[in-house]
């Protein structure tokens, strides 16, 4: 039986997060589940049939592998339904071909698509046709086994599992992840990476991962965690961070863990308020850890801004086309970043304020 964390103690005015396993937050419960034909192929369908029967999820089998029913009046309306079903279906071939994900990983796979948090800015939204569906894969074992196919011996290659979905948000639906770190902590020369901004890491504390995989959560200044409904709290996460972090005879997980900033968006003070999120951080991790940041400003393509505006007509979010630059890829492709002048504050601003604070972190890229 695990001992509660130790609680900091001390009268720095900023050290109101209070450190202490996590509170239970309540996770996402999908008001139905379809199952798909192909998926009840797989045995690992059973474990999430049994998961969705503990929480008395409604579910229908399919005849066939095709989703209908979805599409609603409006597009709000079709964005409701979508947003509280979830699919089981069966990853299609085009995802065992992996692709290189820079600067996150060597390569990218995926246990999901989709994901049932509210973020308004959310960069699905430009990346993946119809209506936002959570699909949770169950051919987990195929999946595992193609890993294989891109190892090599005495190279480190590393995998980034979050690219589509936030895989934590739906650990408690199927355990892929954790069966994920189990996999990768019986592996050599292979590590695995998530984020997450939800904060029920419960599952992993006792995993045998070998260090193999990073941990990493998704972080935000307060007025940007404003637009990130249906997650945990950012305390929560830091607080989550904090358990995976902390050392095995101190009630934690020992994994290397990793925050990822994002998106940093230069609002009204946001200076003092990323200073604030500085602040929290470093109450959370006052210990020496294995600890790395990744910088990722806000950007969003035409796409992403019809769709988000069409999810969220009363949005906040700030998506004015005149005030960004265009940057264009290598197919043709456009998107809307900040101008240099403002890049370069923020960049100067958060790299010399986290080498301050956090001398033994790196700062893995900023883009």
């Amino acid at each position: 039986m695990r001992t509660p964390l130790p609680a900091l103690t001390g009268s720095s005015p900023h050290n109101s997060l209070q450190h202490q396993r996590p509170k239970r937050q309540r996770l996402w419960q999908p008001k139905r589940a379809l199952i798909t034909a192909a998926s009840l192929e797989h045995p690992h369908t059973e474990t999430i049939r049994a998961r969705l029967d503990e929480l008395n999820v409604p579910t229908t089998l399919l005849r066939g592998n095709a989703v209908r029913g979805i599409k609603g009046e409006s597009e709000q309306e079709t964005y409701r339904r979508a947003k509280s079903t979830l699919v089981v279906a069966v990853a299609p071939p085009s995802q065992f071909k992996l692709q290189p994900i820079p600067p996150s990983a060597d390569y990218q796979f995926h246990l999901a698509q989709g994901c049932p948090a509210h973020c308004q800015y959310c960069y699905l939204a430009g990346s993946l046709g119809g209506p936002p569906l959570t699909r949770l894969y169950a051919n987990l074992d195929e999946i595992l086994a193609n890993l294989s196919r891109y190892l090599e011996p005495g190279r480190e290659v590393s995998f980034e599992v979050s690219c589509y979905t936030d895989p934590l948000a739906l650990e408690h639906l199927s355990g892929s992840l954790s069966a994920c770190i189990e996999h990768f902590g019986k592996l050599e020369d292979a590590t695995l990476r998530y984020v997450s901004k939800f904060s029920n890491i419960e599952p992993f504390l006792d995993l045998e991962h070998s260090g193999n995989t990073r941990a990493r959560a998704s972080i935000n200044a307060a007025p940007v965690e404003r637009l990130e409904g249906g997650t945990a709290p950012v305390r929560e996460r830091l607080n989550a961070v904090r358990q995976l972090a902390l050392p095995k005879e101190r009630g934690g997980g020992d994994y290397p863990v990793g925050l990822v900033i994002a998106p940093i968006m230069p609002g009204e003070n946001w200076r003092e308020e990323y200073t604030k999120l500085f602040e929290e951080i470093q109450t959370a991790l006052d210990f020496d850890c294995d600890l790395t940041f990744e910088l990722i400003t806000h950007r969003f393509t035409p796409k992403s801004k019809t769709v988000l505006q069409g999810w969220y007509p009363a949005t906040k979010l700030d998506l004015e086309e005149s005030s960004r630059s265009v940057k264009r890829n290598k197919f043709g492709g456009t998107k809307y970043v900040y101008p240099k002048n403002v890049m370069s504050e923020l960049r100067d601003f958060f790299e010399e304020e986290l080498s301050r604070r956090f001398p033994k972190a790196e700062i893995l890229y900023w883009t």
